[in-house]
């Protein structure tokens, strides 16, 4: 068992998936801050000093709908999500596109002897 998990973890594929979940955590903190430190102070600025955090809406007496927060967390995605595709855009750009090959069917004598044979016993 301890080998199966040693073989397991040496696969290339897991020790991809576990870098790309490392830089993944590390690239939402920078997109986060950006949201944050950024982005929320100049919505701020457009709804006239109120905090982008602190925007809700209280249809009924004593319920707050803070959409403020929800906001901010759409807008973390949709930067991280066109991030990643334009990673993705650049990384097929990079990778080798595959090269169709044209199948040449090439026979030996054998095989052009044997299909005269299979013809000739179609033929009778």
């Amino acid at each position: 068992m301890i080998q199966e998990f040693k073989d397991f973890i040496a696969r290339g594929n897991v020790l991809d998936l576990a870098v790309a979940v490392v830089i993944g955590g590390a690239f939402t903190k920078i997109v986060t801050a950006v949201v944050e430190d950024l982005i929320n102070p100049i919505i701020s600025f457009a709804t006239k000093g109120v905090p982008f955090a602190k925007l809700s809406w209280t249809p009924i007496k004593g319920v707050d709908f803070k959409y403020g927060d929800v906001l901010s967390v759409i807008i973390t995605f949709i930067i991280t999500a066109f991030v990643v595709f334009l990673i993705v855009k650049a990384a097929n750009k990079l990778m080798p596109k595959p090269v169709e090959e044209e199948t040449v069917e090439e026979l030996d004598e054998q095989t052009e002897l044997l299909k005269e044979i299979r013809d000739a016993l179609k033929a009778r």
